[in-house]
């Protein structure tokens, strides 16, 4: 008896890896259910691996039931994803597998993976790498977005990404004057990006990509969507050279 209770024991703890067809608890009398509930903490505190094993299995079926989702999501919201005329768009154009980052400029992990991100695109070759601008740590990131778009607006792509460099390592304060300098600096003429700055236009680019991080269920930075595939946070180069490897071994 001893042994058959153990095992239901461990089926009632493990039910996240099958069900209880066999086992009909409400068929118990009272006097049964209080011996198999004293069996069943009998059991774990001998064996309390199984309550670990239980954990992982669950976890391990939350991650996959995730990562479909998160497939899911990326389907639907393709084309604002992958083919937006608003985000900048470099690396491999041609490339066979693409990169996209949501970022924030004053987000540590986002300046954390900008040199790294940028040694992967450059030593793979074969990365289309695209950039979304996604403000949500406040006004300094908001005013850095703004001039960002504001430049890719009126001066270019490569004035963009030489703005966009220069903002992910500034740390001063953002404001005009900063943002004169900044632009001075790179051979920008700083007024027309500024007054473009609070335009409709600008703020249309990064209503839209808020609402896309909504619909993808993306709240922080740095985000990336790499292929099908969604990462939630930085990934050290190693980590995001294997994902690459692993998608193109599919």
């Amino acid at each position: 008896m001893k042994h058959i209770l153990a095992a239901g024991a461990m089926a009632l703890v493990c039910a996240t890896a099958s069900p209880l067809a066999a086992l009909d608890l409400g068929q118990m009398t009272e006097a049964e259910r209080t011996a198999f509930r004293a069996e069943v903490r009998t059991y774990l505190l001998e064996n309390p691996e199984v309550i670990m094993e239980a954990v992982a299995v669950l976890e391990a079926r939350q991650a996959n039931a995730q990562t479909q989702t998160d497939r899911d999501m990326i389907s639907v919201n393709s084309a604002a994803i992958f083919q937006d005329e608003n985000s900048w768009v470099g690396g491999n154009l041609q490339g066979d597998i693409t990169l996209v980052e949501f970022v924030d400029y004053r987000c540590g992990y986002c300046r954390k993976a900008h040199d790294e991100v940028a040694q992967l695109v450059q030593s793979d070759g074969n990365i289309r790498f695209i950039l979304k601008e996604f403000p949500i740590l406040g006004d300094q990131s908001m005013i850095s977005s703004r001039f960002a778009i504001a430049t890719r607006m009126v001066a270019g792509d490569a004035a963009y990404k030489s703005v966009h460099d220069a903002l992910i390592a500034f740390k001063g304060t953002v404001g005009p004057e900063s943002l004169e300098r900044l632009a001075a600096d790179l051979g920008l003429d700083a007024a027309p990006i500024l007054a473009k700055m609070n335009s409709d236009e600008v703020t249309a680019v990064i209503r839209d990509t808020h609402q896309l991080a909504a619909r993808l269920q993306i709240n922080g930075t740095p985000t990336f969507v790499l292929g099908e595939q969604m990462l939630r946070g930085y990934v050290p180069l190693d980590g995001m050279k294997k994902l690459v490897a692993e998608i193109r071994a599919q």
